[in-house]
């Protein structure tokens, strides 16, 4: 069942924010060995990067500021199969006497929101303002992911990436009308738009990706090429050494979101390390990403209490199979650009197992696994160059 969209508008209540301020002013933090203060972050969050965020978060980021930067943008809210699903369409700008605009459902992942978008979107939508051809312009639709941020409210039912992917087929078509439309993502957007390719290939133009999620077996192949081999080690490393909060998330999920939901300064512990560990930062995250955005993305798990469902794609795919089951392919043109910091970097020999029409791959000189955020002109030109391929094949 689908509702009727009505325009969105984020305002969150000023009795939330002096709340948050008086509880980040009653933080108790942990300790951190004197013994391993030369290996800050080796170990999970660092303490002194965060009693400044923390004081930072408390005494000088402006929510304010943030929330009128995502309400620059037009939004909305549809309840579709009882999922209030928030979304940001803006309309492309093409070119005058041109085809209207392809439309673009635009995927975030986890620990993400909406927020990485609000430098990206410009971009894809009115390329002429920075240099670019009007007739690459797209048509956005970024949703929050259902479960996650503006398309949550308590008590609602869990979603993994096929529900998700479900979803977001009906708000492609039964609400907005788009009898065929395309898809890109990273992280759990990734899986969502292979989901789509998988599960609705006649109403996907393509997907393009920037996270490629294949199944993470380090022993897939018997002989594997060397660059094969040079990705299985990576994964084996990655395996042992970075997924311990999907082992949590994947198995006890509401028991982290009593932590989480409770304590803002173990929030952004929990999210700020993995800003740390995958973004092209070279160990200082505001490299790459800007503190008050990354404190605005925090911020709006905090405001919706949506932690403890952002959790849950973690938690299906545990318990389930993968979005795109064993034996089975993607049809659909496909476009991939690897970033080199993204968190895994698989080789194209074995993505052609699973993506069976590769139609742009590129690798990237700078870069991270939040792309939109820390590199927004790199990542849209890349959209726009493998639609482009598209609409003129």
């Amino acid at each position: 069942m689908t509702g009727t969209p009505s325009p969105f508008t984020l305002h969150v209540d000023q009795a939330a924010i002096d709340d948050l301020r008086q509880r980040l002013a009653l933080t108790r933090l942990p300790d951190q060995p004197a013994h391993l203060a030369g290996a800050s972050w080796a170990h999970g969050a660092d303490l002194a990067y965060m009693r400044d965020l923390i004081a930072y978060w408390r005494d000088s980021f402006d929510w304010r500021a943030e929330e009128a930067a995502l309400n620059a943008f037009p939004q909305y809210r549809v309840e579709i199969d009882g999922i209030p699903v928030h979304y940001l369409r803006v309309e492309g700008k093409g070119a005058a006497g041109g085809p209207a605009p392809m439309p673009l459902l635009l995927l975030h992942g986890w620990p993400g929101s909406v927020f990485e978008f609000l430098d990206i979107l410009p971009r894809l939508t009115d390329p002429a303002r920075f240099g670019g051809d009007p007739a690459d312009a797209l048509t956005v639709i970024a949703p929050s992911l259902p479960g996650f941020g503006l398309s949550f409210a308590p008590g609602q039912r869990r979603l993994g990436a096929e529900a998700m992917a479900d979803i977001l087929a009906s708000l492609m078509t039964d609400v907005l009308g788009y009898r065929r439309f395309a898809a890109q993502g990273g992280d759990w957007g990734s899986f969502v738009a292979s989901r789509l390719a998988y599960a609705y290939p006649q109403r996907l133009i393509g997907i393009h990706l920037n996270l490629m999620p294949l199944r993470r077996d380090p022993n897939a192949i018997a002989d594997p090429t060397p660059e094969e081999a040079r990705y299985f080690a990576e994964l084996t490393k990655w395996l042992k050494e970075e997924t311990g909060y999907q082992w949590i998330q994947g198995t006890r999920p509401q028991t982290l979101a009593f932590a989480l939901t409770d304590s803002p300064a173990g929030l952004a512990a929990w999210i700020a390390e993995k800003f740390h560990a995958w973004t092209d930062c070279d160990g200082v995250i505001e490299n790459a990403v800007s503190r008050d955005r990354m404190l605005a993305d925090i911020a709006l798990y905090w405001f919706t209490r949506a932690i403890g469902s952002s959790f849950w794609p973690y938690y299906a795919r545990m318990h389930g199979p993968w979005p795109v089951p064993e034996g089975k392919t993607v049809d659909v043109p496909t476009g991939y650009c690897q970033f080199p910091r993204e968190i895994l970097r698989p080789p194209q020999s074995l993505a052609r197992k699973t993506y069976t029409d590769i139609r742009q791959w590129n690798v990237l000189p700078k870069g991270g696994h939040f792309a939109a955020l820390e590199q927004p002109a790199a990542l849209a030109a890349e959209i726009q160059a493998f639609y482009r391929l598209l609409r003129n094949a």
